[in-house]
This record gives structure tokens, sequence and C-alpha cells, in this order.
């Protein structure tokens, strides 16, 4: 492994020892990219390196663009997606694939929660992935299914992944409660227009088992490294 700071996030590799393998980027709440690595490690998952970023500013790096905090006690979001994802493209990747072995096959972008939502905003504003990964992903966000339903992906991706709690749209938030209907009709929406995509609802809410859900979409992905 190795680890790297740039603009404040914390950067760690783990790189694969075979050459010509994927790269897949997760950006996390609180550094678990070991865990999830090491969970994938266990379950035999197809090789590939692992970049991880933590330390974000989560409601800032993460959100698309700004709302107001929408439950009691939060933060608002302040749409920041945009400057991180180009802190992200021009210095996080570069740095990061000078440990790869041979070309990179692929890039995935995957994430938890708004890192989630973070993951398929991203391909609307940059070519380099071609698969993403959002596991409980806020697609209650306001706005975001008008925003897919208006514009297009600088490149269709080849794989898509979504999952969900089965509790996280019991919720009297006005906000919250529209997230499995969301994530369902945008997952619909991609698989219509001829992307290969995956739905899977997990028992529990929406911090139930957080790790071994990122594992499983990361793992959705790189079954498919060699179709």
């Amino acid at each position: 492994m190795t680890q790297f700071t740039i603009g404040q996030k914390q950067i760690s590799v783990y790189p694969c020892d075979e050459p010509d393998r994927p790269v897949i980027y997760l950006n996390t709440f609180a550094g678990e990219g070991k865990q999830v690595l090491r969970l994938l490690r266990d379950d035999g998952c197809p090789p590939f390196t692992l970049v991880s970023v933590s330390s974000l500013d989560w409601n800032h790096d993460m959100s698309p663009w700004e709302i107001p905090p929408v439950f009691k006690n939060a933060d608002p979001c302040t749409g920041g997606a945009d400057d991180y994802l180009r802190i992200l493209i021009e210095r996080i990747v570069p740095e990061a694939e000078k440990e790869i072995k041979g070309t990179v096959s692929w890039r995935g972008i995957a994430g938890y929660s708004l890192a989630g939502l973070f993951a398929l905003y991203s391909l609307y504003q940059t070519e380099i992935f071609s698969r993403a990964a959002s596991m409980s992903g806020s697609l209650w966000y306001p706005g975001i299914t008008e925003y897919i339903s208006s514009h297009t992906m600088k490149k269709t991706p080849d794989y898509l992944y979504f999952s969900l709690g089965s509790k996280e749209a019991r919720t009297r938030n006005p906000y919250m409660k529209t997230v499995q209907e969301n994530t369902e009709m945008i997952e619909k929406y991609y698989r219509e227009n001829g992307i290969s995509t995956a739905f899977q609802l997990n028992p529990g809410n929406h911090y139930k088992d957080a790790e071994k859900r990122t594992a499983a979409g990361i793992r959705w992905l790189a079954d498919r490294q060699a179709e």
C-alpha cells in the first residue's frame, strides 16, 4: 500500500500485483477502504487496484449542487462535487496510477451514500470512468432525477450497479422517503437505454453492513472485467 495527501485528501493505493488490471476509485466517509478490500480478497474477487480516498469534506465534496439541510441538526450540502472531481481527475488519478503495473484495463468509481450519488454524477462530467457502483446512494437528492433525464453522460458506461437497504425509504422525511422510488426509476432508465445494470435490495436500513454492501458493488463490477 502507498499513501499520499493531495488537497487535504488522504489517498491510499492498494496496487494489484498483476499487470494490465482495472483500477477502482472509492470515496470513503471514514477511511473504510482497507476493510472493503479485505472483504473482497477474502471472497476471492478478481484482482484489481483499489484507490481509496478519505478525509473528504463530505457534504461539500460529494454534493453536485447546493441544498439546505434535509433533516434536523444536519449540515447543508454545499455543492463542491465539480471542484473535487477536478482534483480527483487532474491530481489524484495521475499520482495513484504511478503505482500501476502495465496499463489500466478500465477505471471504475464507487461510493456509499453521498459518495454513491457522486459516483453517478461524475459520469456526466468526465469520460475516464467506464463503470460505477452506487451503494445506498443518496438518490433522494433534490433535482437528481431531473438532472439525469435532461443531461447526457460524457461516455456511456459499460456497467452500473445500484443497491439500497430495504428500510431506507421507511421514513417520514419528505426527501429520504423518495430514495427507493428514485433509485429504481434511475436504474430502469439506464437499463432501458441499453446499459448493463444491477439493482440489489439489501435487508436493513442505511447504516447496516455498509462495508459489505460496498464490497458487493465493487465485486459486481470486478467480476465483469473479462466480458
